[in-house]
């Protein structure tokens, strides 16, 4: 499973350490949508880099964005992470809509980098640009 994120949003940057912390089985790999894979998964994707408003989780053939792809991910990490599948109950409607306030104002919010960060060296290899 490869997740597609902004590399200059720290909020996207605290997703992907979050998921290196508590992925213990090794399941995602990583790219960021400036790189060279992350923005053609994008472009398979249907999605444009400019105003990107969404992380982008892919599997195969397949591809989830919002919430989906965030209860997805949490679901893969498995126990207790998979209880946030609860949102689920929540109709995908609502839930986007907020994911998008977040998403919109992320830089302000939670701040903007204007250099890609570094993985650290035990995991690079998960990066795939």
């Amino acid at each position: 499973m490869i997740v597609v994120f902004d590399a200059q949003c720290l909020l996207c940057n605290s997703w992907v350490q979050f998921l290196l912390k508590h992925d213990k089985q090794g399941i995602f790999q990583f790219a960021a949508i400036q790189g060279q894979v992350g923005s053609q998964l994008l472009a398979e994707a249907g999605l444009k880099i400019e105003g990107l408003q969404t992380l982008l989780l892919v599997d195969g053939p397949q591809s989830w964005q919002h919430t989906d792809a965030i209860l997805r991910v949490l679901h893969a990490l498995g126990w207790p992470w998979r209880l946030a599948g609860v949102a689920r109950l929540i109709p995908a409607a609502l839930r986007d809509a907020l994911y998008r306030v977040i998403a919109r104002n992320r830089y302000q919010w939670f701040g903007k980098s204007e250099q890609c960060l570094m993985p650290d060296p035990a995991v690079a290899a998960r990066f795939l640009d």
